[in-house]
């Protein structure tokens, strides 16, 4: 069924400014990896448990599917304090995981695949893998929580919950790799697998794993220290605690460099907007839906601005968020207030209208943050809808490689201006247009940012001043004949050759490109990181400074031993399961 709501224009949703206030919503790669999962009876089973007193073992965590079981290989190390950083350049980490491409036990071939990786992946970036290794990643544990959780499990008692939703989770991952780096497997050898189609479903799944093995090594270190004492976490207390992450600059670039992917993210989010205020359901049901999920965010943003403001004193945080969150907490008081009177009274009769002039009313009284908040909500009760969606979330980027050199200079033309009128006519000479480069680092071969008249490197720039290069490719084509085909163009001038492909692919992807300077004074690297991250299913954004953030990933997800009895209903914690600090939801105060 066609929107009779057209989608929002490229022009208003694909400025940074905006992209970096998107939320989670049910087209997040999480959430679909866990409906998957749950649709088709996977199970996970702990195959492998090896744990010394002193924090070192092996264990292994066996997906199991119809088709195919994928293994996650856990090493735990006993590191020094002094070595934990979230540091991309550290060198030793709490525990290292690898999602392996089969199934692996205590048998002798699997043993053996066991100690290979034991004598790579400790290494990281500097180990060797073969194409069974679809993801390898690391972690360190959140000592505060990590200890706290301990202590009290090996006293024979519950952690508190205010300790766990200050932190939100034991471990956090400081880089989850996929899709080829160093030697894994590449993302052309999955592509064809039902389960492994989608987004970043490998590196999902790795994750979901990763959080059970925090849990249940944490439980083991408990046991350990009071064998005869020590108890397990509580159900609610284990879902509350998910996987943390540390994100710098290095996820950035992604988005530029993989345009039609990201075009398909927002067209795919735009269009279940589109849906819903067109045709979504507004009945009681719904309503209360809409009303509860609104009420279990408003209860998890306050608790969260509140953790925040309890820990500034002691951290040096970044406090843009801060102030992001805050005003979301008010804009959300006034929704709740607002959907509470109104929908009383339209209850008992359905109004095919309500969700559209609910967003309308948004646009006018709130901030980007807030309405972007309402877009993730307004999908929320319509699975109906969006949940179909979540099955174009994917793109074969292998097609977009060929350059059509039979066009003209007339034609490009025409395709600038029509997608690229956002950044023509613009002195990119100035300082404030070009203060940035993008550089790849030597030692860690990871994205970085330079200032361009402080530091050196400017001469190794990525191809990522879009703006920058549409302009120049514009003001080129001009000075041709309007006759001269694209191929005897590129022959002249080669140095356009990349910015050329974009044009050509630009012409049919109206959402592929951030309508910003991305080398410019103004620019706002964390902005790029949240936008990814939502897509990825992320809370708890707390952005650090302007080029790195750290977030939470599936908290109050169902764990494995709970995924066919829960539905995708667990983003915010149900409402009789907050705490008292977070308990009441008011009336606008």
């Amino acid at each position: 069924m066609q929107p009779r709501v057209p989608l929002r224009s490229p022009e208003q949703v694909m400025r940074l400014a905006r992209l970096g206030t998107f939320h989670q919503t049910r087209l997040s790669f999480m959430r679909t990896l866990l409906r998957r999962l749950k649709k088709e009876n996977w199970r996970v089973e702990r195959s492998l448990w090896e744990m010394d007193k002193s924090g070192e073992g092996t264990a292994v965590y066996r997906a199991i599917g119809k088709e195919r079981n994928y293994s996650l290989v856990c090493f735990a190390h006993d590191l020094d304090p002094a070595k934990r950083s979230d540091r991309v350049i550290a060198d030793a980490w709490d525990a290292t995981f690898a999602l392996y491409d089969g199934a692996l036990g205590e048998d002798a071939r699997s043993r053996r695949e066991i100690e290979r990786l034991a004598q790579n992946l400790p290494k990281q970036e500097k180990g060797r893998y073969l194409a069974s290794e679809l993801v390898f990643s690391r972690a360190n544990k959140s000592v505060r929580l990590f200890e706290h959780v301990v202590a009290n499990l090996a006293s024979g008692i519950q952690p508190e919950q205010k300790h766990i939703d200050k932190v939100g989770y034991l471990m956090r991952t400081t880089a989850v790799y996929g899709n080829g780096k160093f030697g894994i497997a590449d993302r052309c050898c999955l592509i064809e697998r039902a389960e492994m189609r989608g987004t970043f479903q490998a590196e999902m799944l790795a994750v979901w794993l990763i959080r059970a093995f925090s849990i249940d090594y944490a439980e083991q270190m408990a046991l350990f220290r009071a064998p005869k004492r020590a108890v397990k976490l509580s159900a609610g207390k284990r879902r509350s605690i998910g996987v943390g992450n540390a994100t710098g600059l290095g996820m950035a670039p992604f988005l530029v460099n993989h345009p039609a992917l990201l075009h398909r993210w927002i067209e795919t989010r735009e269009r279940a907007l589109a849906s819903v205020l067109s045709h979504g359901r507004f009945d009681k049901k719904t309503r209360e839906l809409f009303s509860e999920h609104a009420r279990r965010a408003l209860l998890a943003f306050r608790a969260n601005n509140k953790n925040k403001e309890e820990q500034a004193s002691s951290q040096t945080g970044y406090d843009k968020q801060a102030e992001k969150t805050a005003n979301l907490c008010l804009e959300l008081e006034r929704l709740v207030d607002k959907i509470s009177t109104e929908g009383d009274q339209k209850a008992t009769r359905e109004d095919a209208d309500y969700w559209l002039r609910l967003f309308r009313w948004a646009e006018k009284n709130f901030s980007l943050e807030g309405l972007e908040m309402l877009v993730s909500l307004l999908l929320e009760p319509q699975a109906e809808i969006v949940d179909e969606l979540a099955q174009e979330m994917h793109e074969d980027e292998e097609e977009n490689i060929a350059i059509d050199g039979s066009l003209s200079a007339s034609n490009m033309l025409d395709i600038l201006q029509q997608r690229y009128a956002w950044c023509l006519h613009k002195d990119y000479q100035t300082p404030s247009n070009s203060t940035y480069f993008w550089y790849i680092s030597e030692e860690k071969l990871e994205p970085r940012l330079g200032e361009r008249t402080a530091e050196q490197g400017a001469e190794l720039e990525q191809p990522l001043a879009i703006a920058r290069d549409a302009n120049d490719l514009y003001l080129a084509l001009r000075e041709v004949s309007p006759d001269t085909r694209l191929a005897e163009f590129l022959l002249q001038h080669p140095e356009h050759r990349h910015i050329a492909r974009r044009v050509q692919l630009a012409q049919h992807r109206a959402y592929m490109e951030i309508q910003d300077n991305l080398v410019g004074s103004r620019l706002y690297p964390a902005d790029m990181l949240r936008c990814k991250l939502s897509f990825f299913g992320a809370t708890n954004f707390d952005v650090r400074s302007d080029r790195w953030l750290r977030i939470t990933m599936y908290r109050y997800a169902p764990l494995p031993d709970e995924l066919a009895q829960c539905d995708d209903d667990w983003v915010y914690p149900k409402l009789a399961e907050t705490t008292e600090a977070t308990a009441e939801v008011g009336t606008g105060s």
